[in-house]
């Protein structure tokens, strides 16, 4: 996926600044997809040169440079050209994973400090999602189409974290187990 293709669909929920898309970017696509707010105002240039956005002066921005960004036709048909392209599979790619493949050959060189460190990290990120889960999908708000779809998108993120979560518990087990059978 491109950041572009994030962008547009974010423009297409509500059109935005430069600033208020990359605000709003950091709460809900960037879950998925991590930006930076320098990529972001870089990328807008581009989809505007390409023609699929287009901007204006923001009424609210005063003397300021701020651009209000919304989709055009063009954006809307790429976006639509590249949502019904094949995608590949995610490729898994982490550190940790090639790190305590390392403890399993060298033996134990003391991941469980680092693997506590990413089962907080990964906690913390299942609250958060726990916490939106319940601030917004409320059974009685899950009555369109888009919110049920929205939906699915942070049981994704949901599942993702717990199951990190159960597989970090599982390695600092097996990390501090003996390898004597008998304990």
């Amino acid at each position: 996926m491109s950041l572009a293709h994030a962008l547009l669909t974010s423009l297409l929920e509500k059109s935005s600044s430069g600033y208020d898309l990359a605000r709003r970017f950091d709460k809900s696509i960037g879950f998925f997809w991590h930006a930076t707010h320098q990529q972001i105002y870089r990328e807008l240039a581009r989809m505007e040169a390409a023609g699929w956005i287009a901007s204006k002066a923001a009424p609210d921005g005063g003397k300021t440079r701020k651009r209000l960004y919304s989709v055009l036709a063009a954006g809307k048909k790429e976006l639509r050209r590249w949502a019904l392209e094949p995608s590949p599979a995610p490729d898994l790619r982490d550190e940790l994973i090639v790190r305590l493949r390392a403890d399993a050959v060298m033996g134990p060189i003391g991941l469980e400090a680092e693997i506590e460190r990413h089962l907080s990290m990964h906690e913390a990120k299942l609250l958060a999602y726990r916490a939106i889960e319940q601030r917004d999908f409320s059974p009685d708000k899950l009555t369109t189409r888009e919110a049920r779809i929205q939906h699915l998108i942070l049981r994704t993120g949901l599942g993702y974290e717990e199951g990190w979560v159960a597989w970090s518990h599982e390695a600092l087990a097996v990390l501090r187990e003996s390898d004597n059978p008998a304990g």
